[in-house]
């Protein structure tokens, strides 16, 4: 497993260190994994989605609250203004 490892590192360096050149990557994916979690944590609460419509509404609205952190606005006024009909408040 060592030597796996130490093989993709070798082979994808560039990609690796892409941070230390661009300072607009980040130094990890941990943004990616919390809004995945998100989803693992709501299942192994109750267990499963009741229909794939619920799960697609509860990952539409997620993914808009996560949007809106991402852009430092409050989940509760993104909601709020979503509900007033001002849903693209997120992307100003």
């Amino acid at each position: 497993k060592v030597l796996n490892l130490i093989d993709r590192l070798v082979n994808y360096k560039a990609s690796v260190c892409l941070f230390i050149k661009n300072l607009c990557v980040p130094f990890d994916n941990n943004l990616a994994e919390r809004d995945l979690r998100m989803i693992k944590v709501k299942t192994k609460v109750s267990g499963c989605f009741r229909s794939e419509e619920g799960a697609q509404e509860y990952l539409t609205i997620m993914s808009y609250i996560g949007t809106a952190h991402k852009h430092g606005i409050n989940a509760f006024t993104a909601i709020r203004e979503a509900l007033l009909g001002n849903s693209d408040i997120i992307f100003n």
